[in-house]
């Protein structure tokens, strides 16, 4: 893991020239998706990806099907991020939490992720955003778990991370704190014995990584998840529902039972959000209820994440099996809350 990090997101893709030769695509339709949804690409991931065939590089490539009607009539805020943002890149959905956006920078741009608004054309990250964010919490003795986000909060300079990190432990109420990344999946030289050492003077930390197939776990993944592990960091993956990429339950149980092996406990099994430009990856509710009850057949609780699924207008997250959905008879499905509320969930049909 002796490879330089810095050099290899130097080194990225963002031409789209670049990635319509590296994938025989067609150079004019790339071209104009990267215009709206900027690309992105490390040489450890691309490598990956041209390795593996379709299962990683529709995560990472541009598709014209991101410009296409179904996909622009998506919201570009789906659980209206924004509308609970008391703070410049700070959400406060839930009572006792918070979710932090400390970096504008990721090791890759997913085509499905959450922020596709702002990832690598709106996202920015100052100083002045971050004390922002650390003062807020600290006048709200209400929250006592931030989570940690971005971009990705592992590309941070070590010295910046030490001091959001110190600055967050040093306030009173905070209890736990959880750090979203990408990192030990798609660019795992970034994790070293330094860095492990680093956040595990943060204790109670927790790590939240982000595998989609079982291809994501090489080599070098897989010893970037042990120095975490072995520094006494707790490791969950949460892992994104994305047709024709892993929407069957046999690719499934590979992933979770091989994240198990690494001492990453499968965490959430995301329902692809509805995100302008990625209309394309969902799947219909019923298709991950009924991989997870394939899957549940086969292996123990330990490898089970929970299927969930992010509810539009900020109607918040809700554990999904069969008896929290219904259909109103009219091509929707109702969708039942903690809280008892139903609503409304526009499912997408089923792939061909």
């Amino acid at each position: 893991m002796a490879t330089n990090w810095k050099f290899i997101i130097d080194e990225s893709v963002t031409d789209p020239d670049d990635i319509a030769r590296a994938f025989g695509l067609d150079l004019e339709s790339t071209r104009r998706v990267s215009k709206t949804y900027p690309v992105k690409i490390n040489p450890y991931f691309l490598k990956l990806a041209k390795d593996n065939g379709e299962a990683l590089s529709r995560q990472v490539v541009p598709d014209i099907e991101e410009l296409s009607p179904r996909n622009t009539a998506c919201p570009k805020d789906p659980i209206m991020e924004e509308a609970y943002s008391p703070v410049t890149n700070l959400t406060h959905r839930y009572h006792d939490r918070v979710l932090f956006l400390v970096s504008d920078t990721c090791p890759v741009h997913c085509r499905f992720c959450t922020r596709k608004r702002k990832v690598g054309k709106g996202l920015t990250v100052t100083d002045e955003t971050i004390d922002e964010g650390i003062e807020y919490i600290r006048g709200k003795p209400e929250i006592r778990d931030v989570l940690l986000s971005g971009g990705d909060p592992l590309l941070l300079e070590d010295d910046k991370l030490t001091d959001i990190l110190d600055r967050i432990r040093g306030i009173s109420h905070v209890e736990v704190i959880r750090i979203g990344t990408r990192v030990p999946g798609t660019l795992p030289q970034r994790v070293n014995e330094e860095l492990a050492r680093l956040l595990s003077r943060f204790h109670p930390l927790y790590i939240h990584t982000h595998f989609n197939h079982p291809a994501e776990i090489t080599a070098e993944s897989s010893i970037a998840c042990r120095i975490l592990a072995d520094s006494g960091i707790p490791l969950s993956s949460q892992t994104v529902l994305l047709s024709g990429i892993n929407d069957d339950a046999s690719t499934l149980e590979t992933l979770f039972r091989s994240l198990l092996s690494l001492r990453v406990r499968p965490y959430y099994l995301f329902q692809s959000d509805m995100v302008r430009g990625s209309e394309h990856f969902r799947t219909p509710l019923e298709s991950g209820i009924k991989i997870m009850e394939t899957v549940r057949g086969r292996t123990s609780e330990m490898a089970l994440p929970r299927f969930a699924v992010d509810l539009p207008e900020g109607k918040g997250k809700v554990v999904l099996d069969s008896g929290h959905i219904e259909d109103d008879g009219r091509g929707k499905v109702i969708v039942t809350t903690l809280e008892g509320e139903k609503v409304k969930y526009p499912d997408p049909a089923p792939s061909g």
